[in-house]
């Protein structure tokens, strides 16, 4: 059965989705539209581009992620310089290393710009910090001069997936000048509303980081790091859970891993296994009553 699909960022936590991902397979469910930010954008590259459950499981047990992070080169000696290079250039680390994986990964399955997909087939989120605009990849290159059709994904997915003061953020110039992008979670980390636009084509499933709002922890505020994540946590949650409480939640799973780190870039097995586990019970948790539902509701699962 084909549906659309859109995905949650939520860093390192990510590792859910191949569990979501392995259940949904297993059901028969294929993905025929996907987008997503940040970590969910890194899933929705990956199933775009062709790959399968199994495949992202292998690639991403495979992958050494500290060696993602790559500081100045000076800065491999002298630790204390890769704080200088957050001051001038808005970053611990360059994301070059990111980009680079990024792009091997996708070019395995033959995709390097957008048009080597089905037009359509993939968005991205990202927020362009210059103008205060929160911006759709392929969509909304045009605004800048930039022909989407040559743009590479592997470009596309480094900047949704650049969180603010980790990685440096990637520049592009448009007619006024230089703009700066980063996180496509600062301005919306569940982009369900992407496709959602009451037009739709077949069945959409939202898969989100995090338990639904009504259940969510109160934030702790007794010091200035506490009010700093909450205000972050807020500023990124904000458009998203207002779209989210006028709709209906039936068409959302809700993966629960607040108690994991979303920059947790020496994460081991134990923990990995976790997340994918979590994110197996709760997709087959969801199915059970979303099927049925759908079915009582729509004719387009029939078809």
């Amino acid at each position: 059965m084909l549906i659309d699909g859109v995905f949650s960022g939520g860093g390192i936590k990510g590792f859910a989705y191949v569990g979501a991902l392995q259940v949904l397979e297993e059901q028969n469910y294929r993905f025929k539209r996907v987008a997503g930010t940040s970590a969910g954008a890194i899933m929705a590259c990956f199933i775009a581009a062709g790959y399968q459950a199994n495949e992202i499981e292998e690639i991403l047990d495979d992958l050494d992620l500290k060696g993602l992070l790559d500081p100045p080169k000076l800065a491999r000696t002298l630790p204390f310089l890769k704080w200088l290079n957050l001051y001038f250039r808005m970053g611990l680390y360059k994301g070059k290393a990111l980009e680079k994986w990024f792009y091997k990964k996708l070019v395995a399955k033959g995709i390097i710009t957008f048009n080597d997909l089905p037009k359509g087939s993939l968005k991205l989120v990202t927020s362009d910090l210059t103008n205060g605009r929160m911006i759709v990849i392929p969509d909304d290159l045009a605004s800048y001069g930039i022909n989407w059709k040559t743009f590479p994904v592997s470009k596309a997915l480094r900047m949704s997936c650049g969180i603010p003061f980790f990685f440096e953020p990637i520049k592009l110039k448009d007619n006024k000048g230089e703009c700066i992008f980063v996180d496509g979670g600062v301005l919306s980390n569940f982009p369900l509303w992407i496709f959602d636009n009451g037009n739709k084509e077949r069945p959409l499933i939202g898969l989100k980081l995090s338990n639904p709002s009504e259940k969510m922890e109160p934030h702790e505020i007794e010091n200035g790091f506490h009010l700093f994540e909450a205000l972050f946590t807020t500023m990124k949650n904000a458009h998203d859970e207002r779209y989210i409480s006028r709709k209906d939640e039936k068409n959302i799973i809700f993966i629960p891993v607040e108690n994991y780190s979303a920059t947790q870039f020496d994460i081991d097995q134990e923990t990995k296994e976790a997340l994918i586990d979590i994110g197996r019970k709760r997709t087959s948790k969801f199915l059970e009553t979303w099927q049925v539902e759908e079915l009582k509701e729509s004719r387009i699962l029939k078809v």
